[in-house]
């Protein structure tokens, strides 16, 4: 039987130190390094049009959206905070086809960091634009330690598909400064940090195989078997859509 081939959607660097500024279509290495140590094939899907996000989706077996730019407010409309930081319109276009277009043809999805934010905003949820703006604030969510550590605690639910491989308590690394405020309707949370923000959500549906984290996991694996344990269910349940 062929390797399942995950779809990672693509960033582009363009930094005149790294790449001359030349526009690099790219993907973090540890995403790669994860869905391969699953026994899946990845492959990077560049940023495109989103007309031809459904073609797209039709050739892989599952999507892994990975991390990057603050999601555009106006997508749930509201105008930029002073806090916000850089977006990219065009990324956030494609991507949103993307999901719209796996869900649509049941292909199961990871989401990580941003792209949980996208997953929820895509579906009519809202997003605190900076922490700052959340009123509970009261844990370090941009962790000056090095990224592969676990910096703070989460709260996981025990009977949710994190759940199954965490346990009911996890010490997750966290780089984000954006999270989600209102959750869309077709999501339940399964995870929180201790000061009540979304770490991590699922789709209510049984059909629709989603799980999404707010951490890296891509950075801790290497040190934390679990991380990787969660590269390894995505591909398991791409097989089981398979089977």
């Amino acid at each position: 039987m062929m390797k399942p081939l995950i779809g990672i959607a693509g960033n582009v660097l363009s930094d005149l130190a790294v790449t001359n500024g030349l526009p690099v279509t790219y993907t973090p290495q540890g995403f790669v390094d994860g869905i391969d140590r699953a026994e899946g094939t990845p492959v990077v899907l560049p940023i495109s049009s989103p007309t031809d996000a459904s073609d797209y989706i039709s050739r892989i077996d599952g999507l892994l959206l990975a991390g990057g730019q603050d999601v555009s407010p106006l997508l749930y409309n509201e105008e930029p905070s002073l806090q916000l930081e850089a977006t990219n319109p065009a990324r956030d276009a494609f991507e949103m086809a993307l999901i719209e277009a796996a869900i649509a043809q049941k292909k199961p999805i990871l989401a990580v960091c941003r792209g949980l934010q996208l997953l929820n905003v895509t579906y009519g949820g809202t997003l605190y634009q900076d922490l700052s703006d959340y009123p509970e604030l009261a844990v370090q969510h941009i962790q000056k330690t090095h990224f592969e550590t676990g910096a703070h605690t989460i709260v996981i639910d025990p009977d949710s598909s994190l759940g199954k491989i965490f346990g009911e308590t996890y010490i997750v690394n966290t780089y984000h400064h954006q999270a989600v405020k209102t959750l869309a309707k077709p999501f339940k949370a399964v995870a929180w940090s201790k000061d009540k923000l979304i770490e991590g959500f699922e789709a209510v549906d049984p059909k629709q195989s989603i799980v999404a984290v707010q951490w890296h996991p891509e950075l801790m694996m290497k040190q934390d078997r679990k991380m990787q344990q969660l590269f390894d269910e995505f591909v398991s349940r791409v097989k089981a859509v398979q089977a």
